[in-house]
């Protein structure tokens, strides 16, 4: 779905921009997101970058970010990757257009889902879940942590949200849905960064390995409706029973939704949780802090409560800041309404649109000070208090952000909860962190020693 044209002549771009394939100099396909934030910072709070005949206007800086936000004049835009995803969710919640009907009779459906007391009714199945991610770390060595929270965030969404196990951590190997995910992921990122004839030429391979992919995950899901169908309502409602209960949404929206969950799901909450584990192995302090509390907040239950899980404050801010240094769903797309001007400065017409880049807001020196140091205490209440709004959106913005934020952080504040409480994490010190990107973010070859306390 086309959108117009924003006049650029005003914003600062690149310095060297090559003719017909745009600002090319010093970018790697597989970390477009780093590359970005790098010539952001000298840039500044807005920008354009070139790839092939897309301009890409990009805000970094927490006041025009602040302004996006704003719902009366601004909306979400289906836009880069996120558009190249609709082969695989379609009208999902992710990827649907604002206009798309099957948006707000889902939105409807789904909302009884993320409740308290729907959290309440999912807690146990979470701590089985993490109950078999300590099962494998109690064997004790070297874990490997990305892969592992994946594992964990995967089989959580798929019990708890649609009764469908994977048995993540009975697998030698990734289960075929996570393979096929990456792949999808990876290709829909780089096909944005291709020339239509040379992916016509030399893509093909790639083009037809990624509608194999899409097509079994899309099995995958038909596999988890029909079992659905053919055993009635699970044992407790889910968010399977309410879409299909509701008489609301066809088949193949269905079908859309379980697949938008089913990677949105775990995707983002996985990378969340190791880049915490990252900061809280490298930083002691911050980690002795945090077993602290838990210690005194868990005391000697031996499975937490759903309150004591909610009361780890300081735990909640170590994620906090993990995502604000690293958010994993890392930006969002804004289009203008009606005809406005961004900033007192920079025109946009209805349809316009600009991308929002986390990792540069969440790192802006007006509203962060020393933006790259690991301090959970930004998030003590006051702290919170005293900054502007709309500057920290690692669940995006509006009435499109992330419907599923408190479940993501129950389940991780459950998931870290139990791994400080059991174990001391020993990092390899030879490792220095490097983000892989997929649209989303993580930590690539990222391992710890877990010894138990």
């Amino acid at each position: 779905m086309a959108a117009p044209v924003m006049d650029t002549s005003a914003i600062p771009h690149p310095r060297w921009r090559v003719p017909l394939v745009g600002d090319v100099i010093g970018t790697s396909r597989r970390t477009p997101v780093q590359d970005t934030m790098r010539l952001g910072r000298d840039l500044g709070p807005i920008f354009t970058r070139r790839f092939l005949d897309r301009e890409i206007v990009f805000v970094g800086g927490a006041g025009l970010a602040a302004e996006l936000s704003d719902e009366k004049r601004f909306a979400k835009h289906v836009a880069l990757g996120v558009e190249e995803l609709r082969t695989i969710g379609g009208d999902g919640l992710f990827t649907a257009y604002n206009e798309e009907p099957n948006w707000k009779a889902a939105h409807e459906v789904l909302v009884p889902a993320f409740t308290q007391s729907a959290m309440r009714a999912y807690h146990p199945a979470m701590v089985d879940v993490v109950g078999e991610l300590v099962g494998k770390w109690d064997r004790g060595g070297v874990v490997d942590v990305s892969a592992d929270m994946t594992n964990l965030t995967l089989e959580t969404i798929g019990r708890v949200g649609f009764g469908f196990p994977f048995d993540s951590f009975r697998r030698e190997r990734a289960h075929p849905f996570v393979r096929a995910m990456i792949g999808s992921l990876r290709h829909a990122q780089r096909k944005g960064f291709q020339l239509p004839l040379a992916a016509k030429l030399f893509g093909r391979a790639a083009e037809e390995r990624y509608r194999a992919n899409v097509a079994y995950l899309a099995e995958v899901v038909d596999e988890v409706i029909r079992a659905r169908v053919d055993s009635g309502s699970a044992d407790r409602p889910d968010l399977l029973d309410l879409m299909l209960a509701s008489g609301e949404l066809d088949e193949v929206n269905v079908r859309n939704q379980v697949i938008t969950f089913l990677i949105a799901g775990h995707e983002t909450t996985s990378g969340a949780l190791s880049f915490a584990l990252h900061y809280l192995s490298r930083n002691p302090a911050v980690a002795e802090k945090a077993r602290a509390e838990v210690d005194a907040v868990w005391g000697d239950a031996e499975v937490p409560a759903f309150e004591q899980v909610t009361k780890l404050r300081y735990v909640r801010r170590v994620l906090d800041e993990a995502l604000r240094l690293w958010p994993t769903a890392p930006g969002y797309a804004r289009e203008a309404k009606a005809d406005t001007v961004l900033g007192e400065r920079y025109p946009m017409k209805a349809g316009q649109w600009a991308l929002v880049l986390l990792p540069l807001v969440h790192r802006d020196p007006s509203v962060w000070p020393e933006p790259e140091r690991f301090d959970p205490d930004r998030f003590e209440p006051a702290q919170v208090k005293a900054r502007p709004g709309h500057v920290y959106k690692p669940f995006g913005t509006g009435e499109r952000a992330c419907i599923g934020r408190q479940f993501a952080l129950h389940e991780a504040t459950l998931a870290l909860g139990t791994v400080l409480r059991r174990y001391e994490l020993v990092p390899d010190p030879d490792y220095r962190l490097r983000v892989v990107e997929m649209l989303t973010l993580k930590p690539d070859g990222f391992t710890l020693t877990v010894r138990r306390r």
